[in-house]
């Protein structure tokens, strides 16, 4: 069984506990243990969190797309952004690097570390993409 779900919200800072709590239903149905549950509730939030203080420099009236697609195998989760986008991908995802400085710059490392994938897509002045995908198979006994 796949499904697919998909939500457009504005990137007002609140919305990241949305984002958390959306992700947390889904891996609540996939019967996932509350350590893989917190863990996405992280990833999420830091993608969630970039698009909002990066991509968009804290604008709260602009659009972020969250899809999450799965199926007894995988669990795909996309945050996009149509926001000021990454100059240097490579630079971004170094452990510590931040625009910010009031940042730790660790929002990627969390999200190479607990996701078995993860895919950035960036357009200066169009937006980020970030795809992370959870191999599900690895992290629970499958159903027969």
């Amino acid at each position: 069984m796949k499904n697919q779900l998909e939500l457009t919200f504005t990137s007002l800072p609140g919305n990241v506990g949305i984002a958390r709590m959306l992700i947390a239903s889904v891996a609540a149905q996939l019967d996932l243990a509350l350590s893989d549950i917190e863990e996405l509730k992280v990833v999420i939030s830091e993608a969630v969190s970039n698009s909002i203080i990066h991509g968009y420099k804290n604008k709260e009236d602009m659009p972020i797309t969250l899809r999450i697609e799965y199926d007894e195998k995988k669990l795909k989760i996309l945050v996009r952004d149509q926001g000021c986008g990454i100059p240097d991908i490579e630079q971004a995802m170094q452990p510590a690097y931040s625009t910010d400085p009031e940042r730790m710059g660790l929002g990627f490392v969390f999200m190479q570390s607990f996701m078995d994938d993860l895919q950035v897509e960036s357009t200066v002045n169009e937006g980020t993409t970030v795809i992370m995908v959870k191999e599900l198979e690895n992290i629970r006994p499958s159903k027969h």
